[in-house]
């Protein structure tokens, strides 16, 4: 009896960190000088216009916003999805970003990814 206790307990842990609009794959790749592009993966839980993914970021460790890609209609059969957000400005100094999703209306509750630059 412990052992399924245990099993259950472990799966609704699991369960707990998956927002409504997780990040899972991010691929960086440098156009020229300080811009690159990013193929950001995002799982989310779509139901429609008022319940879906509607954006993700490009930060910096510290927070500051270095891009944004609106996302305008939800992906209920696509799931995961990738898109691209182009032409993000880095500084030279910033070597690691990080990632996360929008959901409307949940905001921003689900994974994030941290990814070193090449």
């Amino acid at each position: 009896m412990k052992r399924v206790i245990g099993i259950v307990a472990l799966t609704l842990a699991g369960a707990a960190f998956a927002g409504e609009a997780d990040v899972v794959g991010v691929k960086p790749t440098r156009e020229s000088g300080n811009s690159w592009r990013f193929d950001v993966t995002v799982k989310s839980n779509d139901k429609g216009w008022d319940y879906y993914a509607d954006a993700f970021e490009v930060l910096t460790p510290d927070g500051k916003l270095l891009g944004r890609r609106i996302l305008y209609h939800p992906h209920e059969t696509e799931q995961p999805f990738t898109r691209e957000l182009t032409g993000v400005k880095i500084p030279p100094e910033v070597r690691t970003v990080v990632v996360r999703a929008r959901h409307k209306p949940r905001g921003y509750d689900g994974a994030t990814m941290t990814v070193r630059l090449p």
